[in-house]
Order: structure tokens, then C-alpha cells, then sequence
């Protein structure tokens, strides 16, 4: 009798087991499956990423590639014990800063990466904006231009996001040493359509008048800011423009700038202003925004004055610019933030008398 109540306890016992582990079983797979929809996060979080980059840096300098890929590695440094790498490709791009720079912009083409972060595996290209050259006044001139996107998206959600990143070069070839320096990832289009739920306008045939009023006002301040007339809504010159998925009866767009490092904010020595537009130093405010009356220019400007104390915190508590450049930035800032408040009828002049008329 005690024979057959302790086989039928242990029979019990073993189905509740296989059960018990069965669960677990199902547990897990429910963790893993759970584990491959976490975000990395990417364009959520200030926080600086280091990554390293391992391809053959002879070949990358010397031919600057904008249509082969080189093979790459990427290795993102989740923490000091964790990481995780993929393999990938990569190629320069860019016009000017192409030519001129010794780290000209890269495009990173993660299509067959699968990282297992959700944002991160729906990226099929990511742009990098590296140091252009090997110097402390470069390594202030990468930074700065990203403060020039921090600053905008203080104005606006539709603006591109970047993630400020140290970025280690390792050579493949063995033939140089490895080589760390400041760069950010610029938010990809489809990421930033997705997230306004708007979608890309390709025509280039746009000009001011197809944006609406208050967006185009907007940004054209914002340029005159940070002293940036390399931009044009016709030809799409440093100008994206997204329409909203529900199309209202204007049709009008929404343009977004980028590309900032021909800006008096940053001030870079490379950025020597063209004989067209009649200045002898890039820091020199020139607005190319579309002509509007004394009255409209007013209630835009009020936002700006509004953000004021905004601006000045973004840069103020950005850890990785001294306090030298800060200042530098700041001052700037301040010819803008001056004119507003103590000369606004001389600002507004300036305004109307080099706007555009379409």
C-alpha cells in the first residue's frame, strides 16, 4: 500500500515538474521574444554613446568613397562590461566638407546588422557627422554644431535629433593608431516622418511660399540666430520638407534645417562667406527669409524671446564644451538676444531689408 501511494505521489510529483518546467520554457521564450522588442533608445536620451568603428582607414582617406561601401565593424559600449558588435558597411558623403576634411561625413548602412533594439533594426542608414580634422579647434567645431540642432529642437519637435557619441577608429590594416574624436548621429528621415506622422517631400521645385507661414518664419529666425544663410527651400539646399500624412487644404510643407557648420555659431575656419552675399565674415547676420510685414515679424519673434532662457541652458549645461567656447557661443547669442530687446525697430529693419520676396 505505502509502495503504491509513494509511486503515485512520484508520478504526480514528475508531472508537475514537466509542467513547472514547461512554464519556465514558455517563460522564457517570452522574456527572449520580450527582449527583442527593447529600445536602444537612440534618439530618446542626451546621454553620450561611445562606439568604435573598425574598417581600413588607409582606403577611407585616401579615396573618400561615395558610392562603393567599405566593410566596417560597429561596436556599440552598452556599459564597461557590455557591448555589442555588428558587422556593416560604410561610405563618405557630403560636398564641400567631403573635399575639404580629412574625416569627411560617413554613412553608415546598417541594413543587415540586427542589433535586437527595435529603433535600431529599422534603421537601413544612419549619417555621422565626424571631426573634420585632427585638432582641438575641430573637436569645438563638431560640438558646436550639434548644440546648433540641440538649439532648434528647443523651438520644435519637427527637427532632426542627434546623439552625441566618442567615436574610436580602429584601423583593419594595422598600419595606424587607433584614433578617438567627437561625433553625432543625425536622426534618420523616415525615423523623423514616423515620428511627426508626416511623410517626405521629394520636389525641389518648392520655395518659401509652400511652407506654412508661421514653420518657415521660424526657422528662418532660427538661421538668422546662428548666422546661417547656407540654406534654400528651392533645390532643397540644407532643407528637409515633410508634409503631414492628413493633408489640409493648403498643402503646404514643413521645412527643417540641418547641416549647420557653415554658421556663425560655429564659426568654423573653413566657412568664408561667398562674394554674393556681400559679408566679410560669416558671423555676420544676414536674414534670406521670405518678406512678411513689421506686425508678423513681431509675433514671431515673440517665441524666440519666450525660448530665450532655454538657449542659454543648452549650452550652459553642456558638459563637453569649456568654458571658453561656451562663452564664445553665448556672446554670440547674445548680438541676437541684444538687438531684440534694446533696438527691436533697427532688428525688424534689418529683417525686411534683406528678406525675399517669391
Amino acid at each position: 500500500m505505502k509502495k503504491k501511494f509513494f509511486f503515485q505521489v512520484s508520478i504526480v510529483t514528475l508531472f508537475i515538474s514537466l509542467l513547472t518546467g514547461q512554464n519556465n520554457y514558455s517563460l522564457a521564450q517570452t522574456a527572449n521574444a520580450d527582449s527583442s522588442k527593447k529600445s536602444f533608445r537612440l534618439f530618446e536620451d542626451d546621454k553620450i554613446v561611445e562606439i568604435t568603428l573598425r574598417f581600413d582607414l588607409t582606403t577611407y582617406f585616401r579615396t573618400k568613397p561615395q558610392e562603393n561601401y567599405l566593410k566596417a565593424n560597429i561596436t556599440f559600449h552598452l556599459s564597461n562590461t557590455d557591448s555589442i558588435s555588428r558587422d556593416i558597411n560604410l561610405r563618405t558623403r557630403g560636398i564641400f566638407r567631403n573635399r575639404y576634411c580629412v574625416f569627411p561625413p560617413i554613412e553608415l548602412n546598417l541594413k543587415k546588422a540586427h542589433f535586437g533594439y527595435t529603433d535600431l533594426d529599422k534603421i537601413s542608414k544612419l549619417k555621422m557627422v565626424p571631426e573634420c580634422k585632427f585638432s582641438s579647434e575641430n573637436k569645438d567645431y563638431i560640438l558646436k554644431e550639434y548644440l546648433a540642432y540641440k538649439l532648434f529642437n528647443v523651438l520644435t519637435d519637427t527637427s532632426f535629433r542627434v546623439r552625441l557619441l566618442t567615436v574610436n577608429y580602429i584601423d583593419t590594416q594595422k598600419k595606424r593608431k587607433p584614433i578617438q574624436q567627437f561625433g553625432f548621429f543625425i536622426e534618420p528621415v523616415e525615423m523623423l516622418a514616423a515620428r511627426t506622422n508626416c511623410f517626405k517631400v521629394k520636389s525641389r521645385t518648392a520655395n518659401q511660399k509652400n511652407i506654412v507661414p508661421k514653420v518657415m518664419d521660424r526657422l528662418a529666425i532660427f538661421n538668422y540666430m546662428i548666422g546661417n544663410y547656407d540654406w534654400s527651400v528651392p533645390g532643397l539646399h540644407n532643407i528637409l520638407i515633410i508634409k503631414p500624412m492628413v493633408i489640409d487644404s493648403t498643402g503646404l510643407g514643413i521645412a527643417i534645417p540641418y547641416d549647420f557648420d557653415w554658421t556663425g555659431l560655429v564659426n568654423a575656419e573653413y566657412a568664408i562667406p561667398t562674394e554674393e552675399m556681400g559679408t566679410d565674415n560669416v558671423r555676420e547676420r544676414i536674414f534670406v527669409g521670405i518678406c512678411r510685414s513689421k506686425e508678423v515679424y513681431l509675433k514671431d519673434l515673440e517665441l524666440f524671446s519666450e525660448k530665450k532662457d532655454e538657449f542659454y541652458r543648452v549650452v550652459n549645461e553642456f558638459p563637453y564644451l569649456d568654458k571658453k567656447e561656451k562663452k564664445d557661443v553665448t556672446g554670440y547669442l547674445d548680438g541676437f538676444f541684444n538687438q531684440l530687446v534694446g533696438r527691436k525697430d533697427m532688428f525688424i529693419y534689418n529683417l525686411i531689408n534683406t528678406c525675399k520676396n517669391f
